[in-house]
């Protein structure tokens, strides 16, 4: 069973609730747990069908962790929010991954707090699928760990590679680490000491530094970087994709030409912008928690909290978190048949 932050993100509980509901459309066997308030809950799950219905329970908690809340306080404090009931009920066992698009320093905090690391992982990573034009790369971190070390960003490369060789059945996923520069001289000692430490396990598919141009083409399967990094590129990323948007639309509705070629182009946008679609791929895996953690963005609607749900679904079907552990120790366990979505692995 998945459970769902029901009043985490801009648009709770509607759209969480709505994800939910499609997510149980999508696959026929998976249950959600919504956790948050009942009496604004409720009203919505009724009014599905009767067989989507039956595969979603509530949890309730009547307390909510906002956006601006301090992390580590709201989660002491906050004891019966809906994003601290769901980590106990994960930690306790009573579900198998946990979805949400509310506070990302409370969501990391409670995933160290409250389920505490793997063995062997030093601190957690918040990971996000780019979505590059050759190929999707896994970016990570990106708000879990602002100051890193070079372990960290070791222990990064360890994770991500086991994300996309068992969720994205990448066979040998290819590792770089994000630098100023390609060149070895470049970069400060975490980079330099997180590349040795990366070269010297050959189980690793490492391929050098790349920069952050390099990123849209599909630079590597996995870059590995410090949270605050990251953060920063990936929220730029989020404005300028904003503006674009918002400058075409602007030129579309004041100007005649460009509706006429948009009529000849139309079909080409379409599939251009097929390829960069966040809402598929954007969901966050919580990497080096003892559980499946999958944080959306808070500005979330149901089609990209329908697919994190599916995601924290596959992870957990591929076993991801045992398979960390295994990765961490040096103890690799054969796959799955029944993991992910049974796609054969991919070059």
């Amino acid at each position: 069973m998945i459970a769902v932050d029901a009043m985490g993100g801009d648009f709770a509980p509607e759209e969480p609730c709505q994800g939910a509901i499609l997510a149980c459309r999508e696959r026929p066997h998976v249950e959600i747990a919504l956790v948050g308030d009942t009496a604004k809950i409720k009203p919505i799950i009724d009014k599905a069908e009767a067989s989507i219905r039956s595969r979603i329970s509530i949890i309730h908690a009547d307390e909510v962790i906002y956006g601006d809340d301090s992390p580590s306080l709201s989660i002491r404090k906050k004891k019966n929010s809906s994003l601290v009931v769901g980590f106990e009920k994960l930690r306790e066992g009573e579900i198998d991954g946990f979805v949400s698009a509310g506070n990302t320093g409370a969501i990391a905090a409670a995933g160290v707090l409250i389920l505490g690391r793997i063995p062997g992982i030093d601190r957690p990573a918040l990971g996000v699928m780019f979505p590059a034009l050759n190929r999707p790369t896994l970016l990570l971190d990106v708000g879990g760990t602002v100051h890193c070390k070079p372990e960290n960003l070791y222990q990064f490369a360890h994770m991500g590679q086991i994300y996309m060789k068992y969720l994205a059945h990448v066979k040998n996923p290819s590792i770089k680490i994000l630098n100023i520069g390609s060149e070895l001289i470049k970069g400060d000692d975490v980079i330099a000491g997180a590349r040795e430490l990366i070269e010297k396990n050959k189980s690793l598919n490492y391929q050098g530094y790349t920069e952050a141009n390099e990123l849209p083409n599909g630079t590597a399967d996995v870059v590995v970087c410090d949270g605050f990094t990251g953060n920063v590129l990936i929220k730029f990323g989020e404005g300028l994709g904003d503006l674009l948007k918002g400058q075409f639309k602007k030129e579309f509705m004041h100007h005649v030409m460009p509706k006429i070629g948009l009529v000849f182009m139309y079909s080409a946008m379409k599939r251009v912008l097929g390829r960069f679609e966040w809402e598929k791929i954007g969901h966050a895996p919580l990497l080096g928690v003892k559980g499946t953690v999958i944080k959306v963005h808070g500005r979330s609607k149901r089609n990209a909290i329908c697919y994190a749900i599916l995601g924290a679904a596959d992870f957990v079907a591929a076993d991801g978190i045992g398979r960390i552990k295994n990765a961490i120790t040096g103890e690799d366990v054969p796959r799955r048949e029944e993991a992910g979505n049974g796609a054969a692995e991919k070059e």
